[in-house]
């Protein structure tokens, strides 16, 4: 047990490492294979190495990001008292907070949507988004496990998505606008959840991934367009 356990801390120690070395890296390699080849060297592991601890390469340090990304904005969250704010302020904040975690590693972020968007991608970037809002809809306290469960975080998974790609497409103030906009659309579910349809739930996830594929249509004002 005592081995099994050191085999699972080096593990994760590892990995940490390989994506620390990989960030300031992304910019320049993209999310693609000869990044986990060049932090690999960086942090001193051969290639069966790296390929042990990351079987599907890039995909899996994605993987790893959005982990890291989302264990900080649980810990920013720690402070705050969901049963203190209304529901939507609930939302808002998780989602500000999980969005504001990301930027601090935007240079990489920005290769690493363009990667998810590929459509050998996109299940993973959907899997990634839905684990995201899983976290923010436990920490608001949803406690639902019937189909509301899952609409209510396939919903907020498109919410995410997309009010990621405003913010590093375009400006704090717009992601906020934007933001702002679409938890009408969460906070009118909660109102009708018995009318909400399984299909505008899917076209709302597949208009996200949309997004972050081809990136969002802007107005003449320079407001990213929902």
């Amino acid at each position: 047990m005592a081995d099994m356990a050191d085999s699972t801390d080096w593990a994760a120690q590892t990995e940490a490492r390989l994506l620390d070395a990989a960030l300031p890296l992304a910019p320049e390699l993209g999310w693609t294979s000869r990044l986990v080849d060049a932090a690999a060297k960086a942090v001193g592991l051969s290639r069966p190495e790296a390929e042990l601890l990351l079987p599907e390469g890039p995909r899996d340090l994605a993987a790893l990001l959005s982990y890291r990304h989302d264990e900080a904005a649980l810990a920013a969250l720690a402070a705050v008292d969901p049963s203190e704010l209304k529901i939507r302020e609930r939302i808002a904040r998780g989602v500000e907070t999980r969005v504001e975690t990301a930027m601090a590693d935007e240079a990489a972020v920005r290769r690493e949507l363009g990667f998810l968007a590929l459509p050998q991608n996109i299940a993973l970037g959907a899997r990634l988004a839905w684990e995201s809002a899983d976290r923010i809809w436990r920490w608001a306290g949803d406690t639902s496990a019937d189909e509301n469960h899952y609409s209510k975080r396939a919903i907020l998974a498109a919410l995410l998505s997309s009010t990621m790609m405003v913010r590093i497409s375009n400006t704090p103030a717009a992601a906020a606008r934007h933001l702002e906009r679409g938890i009408g659309a969460v906070m009118s579910f909660e109102k009708m959840k018995a009318k909400v349809a399984a299909r505008p739930v899917a076209a709302a996830a597949a208009e996200a991934l949309g997004r972050l594929r081809y990136g969002a249509r802007r107005d003449h004002d320079g407001d990213a367009r929902t």
